[in-house]
């Protein structure tokens, strides 16, 4: 039996239930589910600002039990190189993307499938919610631990 590869693209900072139900149905569709993260520098040319970089944000995907590959998605024009080099099945997307050329173009070498957003929560929603419309400087960094040398008292 042909193991079925099914892949997916996004952002997925400020990863949130909407983004693991995603993850959990795209798995379904499946036996291998790899995710195309955008880069740090590709989000900056789609003029989306991530709280976390790529490193971290490709960490969190790591760690589900859903995933299976992480790779980096670098530009809109690689899909279809994507879908031939991993030998992908399905490509999902969350249904605002229904329609759209980046994907529907795909349908030449694989099945494409929209599946419908998690009502209620976004990424844009927690950011308003919060009030973090913009990237809060530092937060997202470990701060620099000292050194504290303690001298033998004689």
């Amino acid at each position: 039996m042909k193991m079925v590869r099914v892949l997916t693209y996004g952002t997925y900072d400020l990863l949130h239930y909407g983004h693991i139900r995603l993850l959990k149905r795209a798995k379904k569709l499946g036996d291998y589910l790899i995710v195309a993260l955008s880069t740090d520098e590709f989000n900056e040319i789609k003029g989306k600002k991530a709280y976390h970089d790529y490193k971290t944000r490709k960490e969190m995907l790591e760690a589900i039990r859903y995933v299976d590959l992480v790779i980096p998605e670098n530009d809109w024009e690689q899909k279809i190189d994507d879908v031939k080099k991993y030998f992908v099945d399905v490509v999902v997307m969350g249904s605002d993307w229904v329609n759209n050329e980046k994907f529907e173009c795909l349908r030449d070498y694989c099945e494409v499938v929209y599946l419908p957003r998690t009502e209620g929560i976004s990424t844009t929603k927690i950011k308003q919610d919060l009030n973090l419309t913009e990237p809060i400087n530092g937060l997202n960094q470990i701060p620099e631990v000292k050194k504290i040398v303690f001298k033998k008292q004689v």
